[in-house]
């Protein structure tokens, strides 16, 4: 195992210097919004020397102790016989026991400083500090430091991707019993990425990774069994997959420990991709940051919100959450002063754990009528935070806020009635304000939802429902968060890298990562894939997204099905699919291409007048096809004004004439291009 730990080392110094070159390169934006890995040269050089000379130590002592033992053993045989030779053993064996021992406590110290770094670390010059403790770690043997690094290595972090010392490292760990990876293996055995393309073996992967405690392998299990993906559909085996998923999660909100997701499509276009509004531009952070300190208020408190919880790709600063709260507060916004009520009340590193402060701040918000305020006071009188437990207290402030919609408080009146708690138990209150907060998408009401339908408590049980609702709660995991990375990785130009993180979200059923990732595919610029597998794949993805509701995956099968990319041509199953996404998505996409099929007899019988209605359903349906449709009409018209006009009378020329052999396959195109053509004419006489 020591040697693919080296080739761990060596990867990751060589990843390091390299990012290192390229971070030299960046413009002073770039290096401001994702920040390269900036670990000296020299260090590294130092780092490399040290593990080599001691590996070179360790070799000579054990080469030493191993002669002295053989020259001890045959001293001790000849002098006192064969009954010294098994003590000699056991004090042998003792010896290699302690100094394995301390080689690993070594290790696990290592591995402890690692990830404290990376706890605390807010750029990628300290995440890459703390692999350089995973990799002294896991050269120590340490199993954990190892799956760190092994998951450095699938996923490309630093820019240090190497799939195959990835899948080495995972085969060593697997044989310990590791978990995750199981998971990794089972990822891998199920895109064909380095390994082979084999279901029934990733199952198996999954199965024990799942058995062993892997949170990722039980939501993929859960999927597979819910959608019916190479074993048979099984909504209540899903649920029991996903339930344990949901509980761990649910036990991380209720901690307060808040997850938050950011979902970019990268099937928008390009232009729109650096303003999403899911990742907030610098540029736009920087015009922002100059209006808080103009004093916007608004702008404070939404700059408040987003480094309190670290969204829009910002870091998670809690002390310029406070700042920017302190100042709207000072400028009177009952929001901001809820904000740092809550903060007192959770406690942080910049607003210590405070429940006076909390209920000082509370009382100032809830004093102005506001609903965050008031919903911060029912949970302080709810759970007897500096002032005593009084159920009828916070039933009165829950109610309060409830009723000015925020869904937090909706939840507590749900919880309260679904609990027990100072009320008298009432389910169908429950689900009410359960149902109410879930439409704002709280997933802790979501999570409770799903238990009353798996249980059949208060409603009519409904395994299908509670399989939905506990998919929504369980996509809230940590592991949402490589959306982050794998859009970064994209927008760097990092493709391969980025394609392994949406995959493996993918695999796990987020429907966004499915598009994404067939998206990336189909663009054929992977490196990690045969170029053969890759429309055949992608097909596979835009399927699974289709299935969950994506409108624009429907209309790409259709297209797959039409152009013949990644299988057989066959207009009739386009045709199908582009039906889907007309009737049940309204999609203007899908009714222009049904109506170029019905006008051209393209697996569907041809008919003149529908393809006519579609085209204008497809114009009122999207301003963007106005001018496409206005084109494909006057095509449609003329051919079919020409076709009753000579028809009749040259019937036999018309047929002589076979446009597709005069003109190739594309002739209507020569049409449009005529008319066109004509009506520039006619435009110049009329206006010269």
């Amino acid at each position: 195992m020591k040697p693919l730990s080296l080739l761990i080392e060596i990867l990751i110094i060589l990843g390091v210097i390299i990012k290192n070159i390229e971070a030299e390169k960046h413009n002073k934006k770039q290096k401001e919004r994702n920040v390269t890995t900036q670990v000296s040269v020299n260090e590294v050089k130092r780092f490399l020397s040290h593990i080599l000379e001691r590996r070179k130590l360790i070799k000579v002592i054990y080469q030493r102790e191993n002669a002295l033992g053989k020259k001890k053993i045959q001293r001790k045989l000849r002098i006192r016989g064969i009954q010294n030779k098994d003590l000699s053993k056991r004090n042998k064996n003792h010896l290699r026991k302690q100094a394995k021992k301390n080689f690993t406590d070594e290790g696990d110290q290592l591995f402890k400083m690692g990830i404290k770094i990376l706890q605390q670390s807010k750029s990628q010059k300290q995440k890459a500090e703390a692999y350089v403790f995973f990799a002294k770690a896991a050269n120590m043997g340490n199993l954990k430091a190892m799956e760190k690094m092994a998951d450095a290595l699938l996923f490309g972090n630093f820019g240090m991707q190497n799939i195959t010392a990835a899948i080495q490292l995972y085969e060593s760990l697997a044989k310990e019993g590791s978990y995750k990876a199981q998971n990794a293996l089972g990822f891998l055995s199920s895109y064909g990425i380095g390994m082979e393309y084999n279901q029934a073996k990733a199952l198996i992967y999954y199965t024990f990774g799942s058995a062993g405690g892997s949170m990722m392998s039980q939501m993929i299990l859960g999927y597979r069994y819910l959608s019916g993906i190479n074993v048979l559909q099984n909504c209540e085996v899903a649920l029991n997959h996903y339930k344990k998923v949901a509980d761990y999660i649910a036990d991380k909100l209720e901690k307060s420990e808040s997850i938050p997701v950011e979902k970019v499509r990268l099937i928008e276009k390009p232009e729109n991709l650096s303003s999403n509004s899911e990742i907030l531009d610098w540029d736009i952070y920087q015009y922002y940051k100059f209006l808080a300190e103009r004093g916007d208020v608004q702008i404070q408190v939404s700059l408040g919100q987003l480094h309190l919880i670290g969204r829009k790709g910002l870091d998670q600063d809690y002390y310029k959450a406070l700042y920017y709260f302190l100042k709207a507060a000072k400028a009177g916004s009952a929001n901001a002063m809820a904000f740092i009520g809550k903060m007192y009340l959770e406690g942080n590193a910049a607003a210590p754990q405070n429940n006076a402060t909390a209920f000082k701040y509370f009382s100032m918000a809830a004093s102005k009528g506001n609903a965050i305020g008031l919903h911060g006071l029912g949970l302080l009188y709810f759970y007897g935070k500096g002032v005593p437990v009084n159920y009828a207290e916070a039933l009165k402030y829950f109610q309060k806020a409830a009723e000015k919609g925020w869904p937090n408080a909706q939840f507590q009146l749900g919880f309260m009635y679904y609990s027990g708690s100072g009320v008298w138990k009432d389910y169908k209150l429950a689900f009410k304000y359960f149902y109410l907060a879930s439409q704002s998408g709280q997933p802790l009401a979501i999570y409770y939802l799903a238990e009353m339908y798996a249980t059949g408590t208060g409603v009519l049980r409904s395994c299908r429902t509670a399989v939905e609702l506990y998919k929504g709660v369980c996509e809230l995991g940590h592991w949402a968060e490589k959306f982050l990375t794998a859009y970064f990785a994209y927008k760097d130009g990092d493709i391969d890298s980025s394609l392994v993180q949406y995959a493996l979200l993918a695999e796990m059923g987020y429907e966004v990562a499915q598009s994404n990732s067939a998206f990336i595919l189909e663009s054929k610029k992977v490196k990690i894939l045969e170029k053969e597998k890759m429309y055949p794949m992608a097909l596979l993805l835009w399927n699974r997204a289709a299935i969950q509701g994506n409108a624009f995956a429907r209309v790409k099968i259709g297209d797959y099905h039409y152009y013949g990319y990644g299988t057989k041509k066959d207009y009739q199953t386009a045709a199908t699919h582009y039906s889907i996404a007309a009737d049940k998505y309204h999609s203007a996409q899908a009714m222009f291409n049904l109506a170029y099929m019905y006008e051209h007899g393209l697996g569907i019988a041809k008919d003149i007048h529908l393809a006519r209605r579609l085209y204008d359903m497809a114009a009122q349906t999207s301003p963007d096809a106005h001018i496409p449709v206005f084109f494909a009409l006057m095509k449609l018209e003329t051919v079919h004004l020409l076709q009753d006009i000579l028809f009749f009378k040259f019937t036999m020329c018309w047929k002589w004439m076979k446009l597709d052999n005069t003109l190739g396959p594309y002739w209507d195109l020569f049409v449009i291009g005529l008319i066109v053509a004509v009506l520039i004419f006619l435009l110049r006489n009329r206006y010269g």
